[in-house]
């Protein structure tokens, strides 16, 4: 039975569709993993998923990623999925389609295609005025003609990038994302994204070995986001969030979640650069 604490990319036993059932979001979000070979280019310490390793997405066999999302699609649009699921009816509706998994979707060499694809079958189902298409991306590979290209294509089915920054200095990101980046590059891919298509920052705050993000961490993350309203950067806005899982990375003890309190305020420093702020815990 699919719960809200369950966001198994093997739930749904298929190799690029998974559902996760969400409170937050009212409903359930149709995940899309472009990387069944759990790769990814960075290594962020409260990463759930097990057995990750560096890499990028391998080939994606887009036939059977299409007929997949059509089954799976079917199955709850005009099957009975929601009552198999025992799912309550409050949450009983799709909320959008989200390309995330077990890895960063954007090193799919196949990524402006599989935007496509997902036009055309949010077309065939007539979702593509009713729900979001989000992609949920750590940026890196933005410069990239082709992902320029998805995300281009992105904006005109109500698409929104949810761009990860989990720290906003050099040390920070080589501490929690294990990436060397400065944040001139972060800066300007963020830039390029918020110019593509909506985009939101994500970051992920955590206490590690008992402590919470330093007062030089804290200060480093609003002066970046005040360098980016400078520059007139068309950020949406803010997703805050906790722990809500065990990581599966060896940091993983050494990791606790803040307190509620600690997370609203901290929203409302960011709240009075004139930015909205949701959190999620």
């Amino acid at each position: 039975m699919l719960t809200v604490e369950d966001h198994s990319r093997d739930s749904a036993g298929l190799t690029y569709v998974y559902p996760v059932l969400s409170r937050r979001a009212g409903g359930l979000s149709v995940g899309i993993n472009l990387n069944p070979n759990n790769k990814c280019n960075w290594r962020c310490i409260y990463c759930q998923v097990s057995d990750l390793s560096r890499g990028s997405a391998p080939e994606i066999d887009l036939e059977k990623l299409s007929g997949e999302l059509r089954q799976f699609l079917q199955d709850v649009l005009q099957g009975d999925f929601f009552e198999r699921q025992n799912i309550e009816p409050d949450l009983r509706t799709i909320k959008d389609i989200a390309l995330s998994g077990n890895g960063e979707p954007t090193s799919s060499a196949e990524f402006d295609k599989i935007i496509i694809l997902l036009s055309k079958i949010m077309q065939e189902f007539d979702l593509r005025d009713q729900i979001k298409l989000v992609l949920i991306t750590n940026g890196s590979f933005i410069q990239r003609p082709d992902v320029q290209k998805g995300l281009q294509n992105m904006s005109e089915l109500n698409g929104e990038i949810w761009f990860k920054l989990d720290s906003a200095t050099e040390q920070g990101m080589k501490r929690i994302n294990n990436v060397n980046r400065t944040m001139n590059s972060v800066m300007a891919n963020l830039d390029r994204a918020c110019r593509l298509c909506p985009t939101w920052l994500q970051t992920c705050v955590f206490q590690q070995n008992g402590y919470p993000p330093s007062d030089e961490e804290q200060t480093a993350y609003l002066n970046f986001i005040q360098q980016l309203l400078k520059n007139n950067t068309p950020l949406k806005g803010i997703l805050l969030y906790g722990l809500a899982r065990p990581s599966m990375q060896p940091e993983a003890t050494d990791l606790t979640a803040l307190s509620p309190d600690w997370l609203e305020n901290y929203a409302d420093r960011i709240r009075q650069l004139s930015l909205p702020v949701k959190i999620s815990t």
